[in-house]
Parts: structure tokens; C-alpha cells; sequence
């Protein structure tokens, strides 16, 4: 084989890496932009989620509202977008404690039960997507000599 075709990774493999990331990225951004705005334009239905044991429901939908718009606005550029992704990332993980009150307290929310059950993983899958395109370091080309030169 000529050294050309064993090169890697090649440029369509990177192309589609990175389209892939711009999709992740899109997807995250989607996600707390929407879900920040959803902080204020139903902080009274956001509000009745917050576990009674956290005080100031209603200060606690504003605050995690603008993180999400702040965190979701910070992906947009690379210079903010690592430190955006794990704001946001951190932010998942403290809004869990919402997620598992509404599965306890099913009967109170207009969700069906599986939909609230299915949240769980997808929030575990989101955690991922937010990890993948903001924080983790892409693969080094480089790095990947060796295999290159174990195949010529």
C-alpha cells in the first residue's frame, strides 16, 4: 500500500469529527438555551420541580436559569466553551436531586411515569454529549504515528 492511502487519521475522517462536534455542540446549546429560557417564561411550573428541602424554589429557578443561558451562550465560543461545557456539566448534575423528586412525587406532575424514568439515562447521555463536544481534548494525529508506521 502507497503511504498515502495508510495516513491517519485522513482529512475526511477529521472533517466528520468535527461536523460531528459542531452537531454535539449544537444539540447542547439547543438544550440550555431553550431549557434557560423555560426558567423564565414558566418559573412558576419550573419552581413546583425544586425538592421542598432546597429553600427558595422560585430564587433557585432564576439563578439556574441564567447559568443555563450563560453556560449555553459561553458555547459559542471557543475561548469560553471549555469552561461553558463544564459550568453546564456541573449544573446537570445539581438539577438531578429536581429530577429524582419528580419520579418520586410522580402522581404531582402532568409527565407520564416513563417519561420521567427515561429522563435519568438521557440526563446520564447529556452529561456525556456536554463532556464530549466542550471539554474533551480532540485526538492528537500525531499520537497516532506509530499505528503509521507499524502499517508501512
Amino acid at each position: 500500500m502507497s503511504d498515502s492511502a495508510m495516513k491517519f487519521p485522513d482529512h475526511a475522517t477529521a472533517s466528520r469529527l468535527g461536523r460531528s462536534k459542531r452537531i454535539g455542540l449544537t444539540v447542547v446549546f439547543i438544550w440550555f438555551f431553550i431549557g434557560g429560557l423555560a426558567h423564565f417564561l414558566a418559573s412558576d411550573q419550573e419552581a413546583k420541580i425544586i425538592p421542598p428541602y432546597i429553600p427558595w424554589p422560585n430564587e433557585v429557578v432564576f439563578i439556574s436559569g441564567v447559568f443555563e443561558l450563560l453556560g449555553a451562550l459561553g458555547l459559542l465560543w471557543r475561548v469560553t466553551r471549555k469552561f461553558a461545557g463544564l459550568g453546564l456539566f456541573m449544573l446537570t448534575i445539581a438539577v438531578t436531586p429536581a429530577h429524582i423528586y419528580m419520579l418520586q412525587q410522580a402522581k404531582q406532575f402532568p409527565i407520564p411515569l416513563w417519561l420521567l424514568w427515561l429522563r435519568l439515562p438521557l440526563q446520564v447521555g447529556l452529561l456525556y454529549l456536554i463532556w464530549w463536544s466542550t471539554v474533551q481534548k480532540p485526538r492528537n494525529p500525531q499520537s497516532d504515528s506509530s499505528i503509521h508506521t507499524a502499517l508501512s
